[in-house]
């Protein structure tokens, strides 16, 4: 498995993913912080013209302002009809855009090594993502069938349906957008956010635990279901740090997200629930616990990086990246070096 070539002094390097921020080219502790300013800035202009779009769309489609209103008096309630396609993919779309944005306000204010956001070999690792993603559905679908049949088998009533005329082009669209709306996700509040605080504080609890107050304000949920989301976003972060990247991370996202949805959309969950239990909390803990615990099996087995580790060199003419393998006579000068980041 091979990074790319990373654009920066000629130093060597041996570094966790929430301090890779350090590893951009021009890194000043500013900039990182300035990335999410410019990013904040384009996706509000962004959601401004799109709004703008819509309201002069109205005028000539009047189904265009009806999709509109339905739109925001849900918001309005705090519930979405899971049952109208629309309504889930204008619930999910404006969280995809999330992506593209920091994207572009990384590359515009850190410069190259965008990849860096996903992993410490600077790009997303698919052979991992595809592997973990199989795990994630191994291990959720399991704990949710045991959870839905321990309700069963404790007189918890279900109301299973198939009659909504809308469940086959609403999981259709929860296949193909939920994986971007959980990545974008993943990339803002694992990526750049943990990378944004790693960059000033070298110890990785930091970068794990300050995110997640962030993350369980955007949901919504009372205590014990932001506990639930809290215990979710605190094993996502410490699956990127101790795997080097985001695929864990995003594969149980896109997983539980999935479900959710299906599950919701034939009556056996509430997807408009934003309470919770200690008995939730405990069984999906148990769920996102035996997770992480299983992937940082199996990256130890077969070796998935968690550090980068080489020589960053800047490319001129007859220049070249010291392959990753050469790192015996590098390894003492990257600890070195790395040990001098405050």
């Amino acid at each position: 498995m091979t990074s790319v070539p990373l654009a920066n002094a000629d130093f060597p390097y041996d570094v966790e993913f929430h301090r890779l921020a350090r590893m951009r080219p021009h890194y000043r502790w500013w900039r990182v912080l300035l990335t999410g300013v410019v990013g904040i800035v384009l996706y509000v202009s962004l959601g401004g013209t799109v709004m703008m779009m819509l309201a002069i769309a109205a005028v000539f489609l009047p189904a265009v302002g009806v999709a509109v209103d339905s739109f925001m008096a849900s918001s309005d309630t705090g519930s979405f009809d899971l049952d109208n396609p629309w309504l889930v993919a204008s619930l999910l779309v404006p969280l995809i855009m999330l992506f593209p944005v920091l994207l572009i306000a990384s590359r515009l204010v850190q410069g190259r090594d965008t990849g860096l956001l996903s992993s410490v070999v600077g790009r997303i690792r698919w052979r991992w993502l595809g592997r973990t993603l199989l795990l994630a559905m191994g291990v959720f679908t399991t704990g949710f069938a045991i959870w839905i049949g321990l309700e069963t088998a404790l007189g918890v009533p279900l109301e299973l349906t198939f009659a909504h005329p809308g469940i086959p082009v609403m999981l259709l669209l929860v296949v193909l957008l939920v994986p971007f709306q959980a990545a974008a996700e993943e990339y803002v509040f694992r990526g750049y956010l943990m990378q944004l605080i790693g960059a000033w504080l070298r110890h990785p609890a930091f970068a794990i635990l300050l995110p997640v107050p962030l993350f369980v304000l955007g949901h919504g949920y009372d205590v014990w279901g932001g506990l639930a989301i809290g215990v979710f976003a605190a094993v996502a972060g410490w699956l990127c740090w101790r795997t080097g990247g985001l695929e864990a991370a995003i594969s149980m996202h896109i997983v539980n997200n999935v479900m959710i949805f299906a599950l919701a959309s034939i009556g056996l969950v509430d997807g408009n629930a934003t309470s919770g239990t200690p008995v939730v909390l405990l069984a999906q803990s148990s769920i996102i616990v035996g997770y992480a615990l299983l992937v940082v099996r199996t990256a130890d087995r077969q070796g998935v990086r968690r550090r980068g580790g080489g020589m960053i060199r800047r490319h001129g003419p007859g220049q070249a990246s010291q392959p990753e393998n050469d790192q015996a006579e590098t390894a003492q000068a990257a600890r070195s070096w790395a040990s001098r980041i405050v």
